[in-house]
């Protein structure tokens, strides 16, 4: 499924707004709603995609919240409108006054609602995967770990309400604290060349950090070592020079954030986690 959504704030990837308003700015009552619901986990048109064979490995092994089936994108198109369903949906998502016409894919929590348009159902929870050119093998091996944050996302806005805003993401800011008792794992492409080696990340970033393969993070993330944190990026990985670099740290035991940040590919600035976030991180 394919539908564009615009990002109301500079860190959202909590809450997706229209250029328009807060039309489908999660209530309390979406997220009280939510745990009544049965979630649709909508498959992507390539039946081949990693993301695919990904979601129906990692949903008996985490969703414990609600009932949930796997369903194709023309059911989708026929429950959407109902809101006794909810939806964990692939989207691609572009953003307001971006001239560089970048497009990303994100994983959602959706709750159904009988509106036009897909950007307007209440988005409870969403994620950034990939840049839209990207093969989902670059982030499909750390499904469980956006499927577990995305559970326990929705329980900690239906038991504090009050993080219920278009700022909420400060919430999680919070736990860069806690990195001086974890080790970093990062994977070499995820890296930027200023930053792809362990002598020049340890000048500026006093934590344990170990460069990986993408089976260590998956293997830390499916034992839930709780001294474990990874980075996931997204970025264009040479598909195109001028788009956004996420970078976000993941708690591979309690999913939790623990840094979010993004600049723009440049050749000051490449695609990969950079110094500067070591060093904002390590203070």
């Amino acid at each position: 499924m394919k539908n564009s959504l615009i990002y109301l704030f500079l860190l959202s990837i909590i809450f997706v707004s229209n250029a328009n308003g807060q039309e489908h700015l999660p209530s309390e009552k979406d997220y009280k709603d939510f745990f009544n619901t049965k979630t649709m986990v909508v498959l992507d048109e390539n039946p081949m995609s990693d993301f695919n064979f990904m979601i129906k490995k990692v949903m008996p092994r985490v969703w414990n919240v609600t009932d949930y089936e796997i369903i194709t994108q023309t059911e989708f198109e026929q429950k959407r409108r109902d809101p006794s369903y909810s939806f964990i949906v692939t989207s691609t998502v572009t953003f307001d006054r971006d001239n560089t016409k970048a497009r990303y894919t994100f994983v959602s929590l959706l709750m159904g609602k009988d509106v036009y348009s897909i950007s307007l159902m209440p988005d409870l929870c969403s994620i950034p995967l990939s840049y839209v050119r990207v093969e989902d093998d670059s982030y499909a091996y750390k499904m469980e770990g956006f499927i577990r944050f995305m559970q326990d996302h929705v329980k900690l806005a239906n038991d504090n309400p009050d993080i219920i805003k278009s700022n909420m993401f400060k919430y999680y800011n919070k736990n860069v604290k806690s990195l001086n008792n974890k080790k970093l794992y990062v994977v070499k492409e995820d890296l930027a060349p200023e930053a792809n080696t362990l002598k020049s990340i340890k000048a500026v970033y006093p934590y344990a950090v170990e460069i990986v393969t993408q089976e260590q993070i998956s293997e830390a993330i499916a034992k839930k070592d709780p001294d474990v944190v990874f980075l996931h990026k997204v970025g264009p990985e040479g598909t195109k020079y001028k788009a956004r670099c996420y970078k976000i740290v993941i708690g591979a035991a309690d999913s939790q954030f623990y840094y979010f940040d993004w600049h723009m590919v440049s050749l000051k600035k490449r695609d990969g986690l950079l110094l500067k976030d070591f060093k904002a991180m390590g203070k």
